[in-house]
């Protein structure tokens, strides 16, 4: 009896089976910026493994490993009336597995000809590769190269939440950055399946949380542990002393950064409310930067944290978009429905004020603009970063409103800050 009520809640849509896939996303167009709208090219989305030799262990910290990671990968594909749209299956931070519709195509043939930049997509702790896979598909439309990392070590199916949260950490301190330039140099090689059609010489770097920890170090954001700050995040003193030249590196473990590094998007970047990126290394950076935060971070915090590290990179190309009354959860798909029977879980993505499919649309146009002006160089595309700190529209004297910011609907930009660092 147990078993047909059940099915008979199934049938009437108040319980999901456990198989469902689940669309989080809505069909708004009226809505939306311009340049969330999808792109002209078929999107195709590849699951690849890489394997970076002779890397550090970070389970005793002195022999060398391979290092095996998973990636998720989404290309201009040529068009197939017969491809079938990917699903991306994954587990929360309690491990409740969840399956999400996307848009891609799973494994399609990729275009026949073109150069598409390389953009590499990288999670916070915890996270997974496809965490934002939206942003990937997004890019992938407009005629770029995405590739999402799962960061070994620090993936939501690796880390026991509940009893050793934080057992990936010290790999997520030593391997972010690392892992994104080598994802770099891996779809440079000759021997990748988009060898024909990627642009060498173009790349750009979008980390979340401790993924923008990362991509800070990658274009050039020094770190600047202490053997005081380790011993803060829970390191042994003898431990934080010896280990400290581990932690501390410039250029993602490289001599100099990488000319291929154009631009860098980051989202709520982990680290400058304890100072672990260098003033001085921040003022060197060359690549053209994005800072995206709500102005209530609460984990990698605003005015000394995300605002900070702003203000300290001396890019010529430098801004910074917030979003108000916004917390940590600003780059994240929304929550699967299986997120929502845990505050663990939830956590991960829920913003109080913010719809995170709003989040989400803002956060396609912006970065696509972004990188369309500064790694396609695309000056046109320029125009839509906005020139005006407010996307509040104001009513006038004469009844009617000021302009809405470059590429969005009439009334609908509402609570988002652009600043343009002073030159």
């Amino acid at each position: 009896m147990k078993i047909l009520k059940l099915g008979l809640l199934v049938l009437s849509g108040l319980v999901q089976p456990l198989s469902a896939t689940e669309q989080l996303f809505t069909q708004q167009p009226s809505m939306m910026p311009e340049l969330a709208k999808s792109g002209s090219y078929q999107v195709g989305v590849k699951t690849v493994k890489a394997t970076n030799p002779n890397q550090l262990s970070t389970v005793d910290f002195s022999s060398l490993t391979d290092r095996e990671l998973t990636l998720e990968v989404w290309y201009p594909a040529s068009p197939d009336k017969k491809a079938m749209p990917a699903t991306y299956e994954g587990v929360t931070r309690l491990h409740k597995p969840f399956s999400l519709q996307g848009e891609a195509y799973r494994d399609g043939t990729p275009a026949e000809s073109g150069s598409y930049p390389l953009i590499v997509l990288s999670h916070g702790y915890t996270g997974y590769r496809t965490i934002m896979f939206y942003l990937g598909e997004h890019l992938a439309s407009h005629g770029y190269i995405v590739v999402g990392i799962d960061h070994t070590d620090s993936t939501t199916g690796e880390v026991d939440f509940k009893n050793s949260p934080f057992s990936g950490f010290p790999s997520t301190l030593v391997n972010r950055a690392r892992d994104q330039q080598f994802v770099l140099e891996h779809f440079n090689r000759d021997d990748n399946f988009l060898a024909n059609i990627v642009d060498k010489d173009s790349a750009a770097v979008i980390g979340y949380s401790m993924g923008g920890y990362g991509a800070v170090n990658t274009v050039g954001g020094c770190y600047a542990h202490t053997a005081a700050g380790l011993q803060r995040l829970g390191f042994p003193e003898q431990a934080a002393n010896a280990m400290l030249p581990i932690f501390n590196f410039c250029n993602a473990g490289e001599e100099k950064v990488d000319g291929r590094w154009k631009a860098m998007v980051s989202f709520a970047p982990w680290g400058q409310e304890l100072n672990l990126h260098s003033p001085e290394s921040l003022a060197g950076i060359d690549a053209a930067t994005l800072y995206i935060t709500g102005d209530h971070d609460d984990v990698s915090g605003y005015e000394h944290g995300v605002k900070k590290l702003f203000e300290q990179t001396g890019s010529d190309n430098n801004y910074l978009l917030v979003y108000e009354n916004a917390r940590h959860n600003v780059a994240p798909h929304p929550a699967p429905q299986v997120a929502y029977a845990s505050d663990d879980d939830i956590g991960h993505y829920i913003e109080p004020a913010w719809s995170n499919e709003a989040l989400t649309r803002i956060n396609e146009h912006m970065t696509l603009a972004f990188l369309d002006c500064h790694v396609k160089q695309l000056t046109d595309k320029c125009e839509f970063l906005p020139k005006r700190e407010s996307s509040n529209q104001v009513k006038q004297a004469d009844g009617t409103l000021t302009d809405a910011w470059p590429g969005f609907p009439n009334r609908w930009g509402m609570g988002v800050r652009f600043v343009r660092a002073k030159k």
